[in-house]
């Protein structure tokens, strides 16, 4: 754990002081497109986390691993947080840019609905006592919910929307300049690293959670309190 933060901060500090600071102002946006280096990487993560959460929950469903079925629960409120923070930094974005601080854009409603995905996890999961079960349960809705993330991917490619096309993940060169592009990378990082932090905290306490009735965990308390 604190290979992990020293790392993270690391790679967010940098980051930061270089969308912030060195890189250049936008020719069309000036400076307030700065901040897609929150914005961009948080929407990315929203999009990465679901995967983990799905994939991890198909491994829970299939072969019984209360492990995976702990990481996958565990990530939901993270990629909870990181969706709520792309869709607000997003209109914070949009109303400088569109004139409007909401519109029911394919992207944008996509992503809110992604948002929803996560919120209905985190509830179901905690509506059911029986937690075994209940993993089950938000593993069933995790997967159903992956057809959303092509969607999401793919929206401004299929439909015409007012949200801008990929810059960075494309087939051809990104069309940002380096000085932009290596900060937001940085960023993108910071945040994976951020996620594993935070899913790994989580995930310890929903383990003790689980186990609290067990011998080891008893165990353990002893001795800490010795």
């Amino acid at each position: 754990m604190p290979w992990l933060v020293i790392i993270f901060l690391l790679l967010l500090l940098p980051g930061l002081y270089g969308g912030l600071y060195l890189a250049p102002p936008d020719y069309q946006q000036g400076d307030s497109y700065r901040i897609i280096y929150i914005h961009v990487p948080s929407a990315w993560m929203s999009l990465f986390i679901y995967m983990v959460m799905a994939v991890t929950g198909a491994i829970g469903l299939i072969w019984r691993i209360k492990l995976a079925e702990i990481m996958s629960i565990s990530s939901a409120s993270v990629g909870a947080c990181f969706t709520f923070i792309a869709l607000v930094t997003g209109s914070l974005w949009g109303k400088p840019m569109w004139g409007t601080w909401w519109v029911w854009d394919a992207r944008l409603t996509s992503e809110l609905i992604l948002l929803f995905l996560y919120l209905g996890v985190i509830g179901l999961y905690g509506a059911i006592d029986d937690k075994r079960m209940a993993s089950k349960a938000v593993a069933i809705l995790a997967l159903v919910g992956v057809v959303n993330i092509p969607i999401i991917h793919y929206s401004v490619v299929w439909w015409n929307t007012l949200h801008q096309g990929p810059t960075v993940t494309k087939m051809d060169k990104p069309s940002i300049h380096v000085s932009m592009l290596i900060p937001l990378l940085l960023m993108a990082l910071a945040f994976k690293f951020y996620y594993l932090i935070a899913v790994i905290q989580r995930a310890r306490i929903e383990l003790l959670t689980r186990e609290r009735n067990s011998q080891w965990v008893k165990t353990m308390v002893s001795e800490n309190d010795q």
